[in-house]
């Protein structure tokens, strides 16, 4: 296996593998539960640079020549501006003005989104994925690392913790009671 950047070519392959964890989420922007809608909303951004869920955030892990998990995460500080062209495509293509509170902040880089395709789930790929983060952005970079867990995820909150997260506040966003973590350089 080996982690490398994603390009904007493999959109279509990594909009699939986004929506294994967020695809509640790219419903509630496209306003119905359509996946090939919402794989191609998601694709869409992958292929641009300069948005939260662009290919220039995205490292990929790969077995053979095959993408089995990604993992999207970048600047917190950068949070609003990234999201801003999200926002606005929702209010062009779908007629609302669609907001959510604020996942990330300044002072950390962010865990987007990290999720492994099934046929390579159990593998160690997510973890290979969030210790490559770790040592890529809290170790070498100094940065402070950060994502959200459903409260009641508590097999994913294990991983975290053992890989040294902890739990530093609660929020509501999307619907839903998530539990912000963090590991600090």
């Amino acid at each position: 296996m080996r982690i490398r950047k994603a390009t904007p070519q493999e959109a279509s392959i990594l909009a699939k593998l986004m929506n294994l964890a967020m695809r509640e989420i790219t419903y509630q922007f496209i306003g119905e539960t359509n996946s090939d809608k919402a794989n191609a909303f998601l694709a869409y951004f992958i292929a641009l640079p300069d948005n939260q869920y662009s290919y220039e955030n995205i490292y990929v892990a790969e077995v053979g020549n095959e993408i089995a998990g990604q993992i999207c995460l970048y600047d917190g500080a950068k949070l609003l501006t990234l999201r801003k062209p999200i926002w606005e495509k929702i209010k062009s293509d779908f007629g609302k003005d669609y907001h959510a509170a604020e996942e990330t902040q300044a002072g950390e880089f962010y865990i987007d989104t990290l999720a492994v395709a099934p046929q390579y789930q159990g593998k160690g790929i997510g973890k290979a994925l969030l210790e490559f983060a770790i040592e890529e952005f809290v170790k070498k970079r100094q940065q402070t690392l950060g994502l959200l867990v459903e409260k009641d995820n508590d097999k994913a909150k294990r991983l975290y913790e053992k890989l040294g997260f902890e739990v530093v506040e609660q929020i509501d966003i999307f619907g839903k009671v998530m539990e912000h973590m963090q590991i600090k350089a």
